[in-house]
């Protein structure tokens, strides 16, 4: 498992810096002004700054960019790393300051020279969230990233608020590594045991064996994983951080892998499919941040976790099932599996806990990509208030989301000729379809969201904080909206 750097907060000393190895970085504002460390920096290295900042080139140079110096003569550093970044600058942009100073430096310790920018904090949590690789299966020894530290003269107080940064750092890489790990390593057992062991921070966790399910109705989700040697699970994690009130409930689609069952998908890209289960890798990653940061909130997560796989006992195209709700559903493609999981863990949800308010997350349906791309979920609510509160947040913490249309004229896509309802309503408007056949599961006085992640829980290129893969999208959004809305 991967675990981000913290970085140390120090209090600079001029004389060291000449001495410092590994990366030495550097922030000049806009109006090309050094402060007193990088004007040490310019000194050691005989006007190198300077003359880079008085050229084309610097001016030129987007906001929250990089310049390397490498082997700077007069420094025992492999390079010097120039960041464009005003003293005004926001969080965000701060934030993709230090991820890009975090890609230049490599594998280097890092000297974050920042005097008393007060956005410092932001800069470092940039660079963890940056310096990230999933290296479990590989053979030979994984390089590992060197420390960071941060010079500034107000340390102490950087300190303190990067202590819940640091707990954010932490749920996001336990959400990358999940989704990153292999199916057959990350069997639905073993997900559920990495879950249990959340225990330690504090959190309450339940198990719901089949035999669990089975007595409660849930037929919808138990179909699912029929065709699978991995026994189907609910796994409910409780955070009590708060007083009597009614908790927030977080719940996310676990498919671990996905064949599509007897209705197979296509060869190719099919290994992509270890990501099916991003919505729960989120929501434990949310759960993780709570209890390191000891939120002062009331907040469950449930996620449902099974396999989808092709048998003799996998439930057929044209198979009715019967919900937790007591809603039948007639089975019309078997890779629409995720709706039929969170329809019984939604029902479970808000029998059980009576929430204040419920969001679920699932890596759902293609469609959601051909709409956003890879650069915005798919949000998807009953309620004005709470989608506001949620875009708010995720446009807070740089995460894109997309609120998307929803309304009764698209429930005849989804009726049934032998059911209530069937899974599938076809190709048009099939991301919508999908939240309407959710939606059916609600209350209608619940407070509810449905992030479609399909197109951002794992991606095939880096983004402004993620080497390629996983990306740990929704854990800083829902954190922020639960701190925001939620803590006492």
């Amino acid at each position: 498992m991967s675990s981000p750097i913290t970085p140390n907060f120090i209090d600079p000393v001029l004389d060291d810096i000449a001495t410092l190895e590994g990366s030495v970085v550097v922030v000049v504002g806009s109006d090309e002004s050094l402060d007193m460390m990088a004007r040490r920096v310019n000194r050691l290295t005989k006007g190198a700054i300077n003359r880079f900042v008085e050229g084309q080139s610097f001016a030129d140079m987007p906001a929250g960019a990089t310049q390397t110096f490498v082997m700077p003569a007069g420094m025992a550093a492999e390079q010097v790393i120039l960041t464009k970044l005003s003293k005004k600058a926001d969080t965000e942009l701060s934030r993709k300051a230090g991820a890009n100073v975090g890609k230049s430096a490599g594998k280097t310790a890092i000297h974050l020279l920042v005097g008393p920018n007060h956005k410092a904090a932001d800069i470092a949590f940039g660079v963890a969230l940056r310096r990230y690789g999933f290296n479990d299966h590989k053979t030979k020894e994984a390089v590992e990233y060197g420390a960071v530290s941060v010079h500034s003269t107000k340390f102490e107080a950087l300190a303190v608020d990067y202590g819940d940064m640091d707990a954010v750092a932490q749920g996001v890489f336990f959400t990358r590594d999940l989704i990153n790990e292999p199916a057959n390593v990350l069997t639905t057992t073993e997900f559920a045991n990495r879950l249990i062991d959340l225990e330690k921070l504090g959190v309450k966790v339940t198990v719901l064996e089949e035999a669990d399910m089975q007595k409660l109705g849930m037929g919808a989700l138990l179909s699912v994983g029929h065709g699978s040697d991995s026994p189907s699970k609910t796994v409910i994690m409780e955070w009590n951080g708060g007083g009597d009130e009614q908790p927030f409930a977080l719940v996310g689609k676990g498919v671990v892998f996905d064949t599509g069952g007897i209705s197979l998908k296509p060869a190719a890209g099919m290994e992509d499919m270890t990501m099916d289960m991003g919505g729960a890798g989120v929501v434990s990653g949310v759960m993780k941040t709570l209890a390191l940061r000891k939120a002062k909130a009331n907040v469950v997560g449930l996620v449902g976790l099974v396999e989808n796989m092709p048998d003799a006992r996998a439930t057929r195209p044209g198979d009715v099932v019967t919900s937790m709700k007591g809603t039948t559903i007639e089975v019309i493609n078997t890779d629409a599996e995720g709706r039929l999981v969170l329809a019984d863990v939604l029902h479970y949800a808000q029998e059980t806990y009576k929430p204040s308010a419920i969001i679920n997350l699932a890596t759902l349906t293609g469609a959601i990509i051909i709409g956003l791309g890879h650069e915005n979920a798919g949000v998807f609510s009953n309620d004005d208030k709470l989608s506001a509160s949620f875009l708010k947040s995720a446009n807070a913490e740089a995460e894109g989301a997309w609120r998307m249309p929803m309304g009764a004229g698209y429930d005849k896509l989804i009726e049934s000729r032998i059911a209530d309802i069937q899974n599938i309503g076809g190709r048009a408007a099939g991301s919508i379809t999908a939240a309407q056949f959710l939606q059916r599961f609600v209350a209608d006085d619940m407070p509810w969201i449905h992030l479609d992640i399909a197109g951002v829980a794992s991606v095939k290129s880096e983004t402004d904080f993620a080497p390629k893969g996983a990306t740990g999208w929704g854990v800083k959004a829902l954190n922020r909206l639960i701190a925001d809305n939620y803590e006492a």
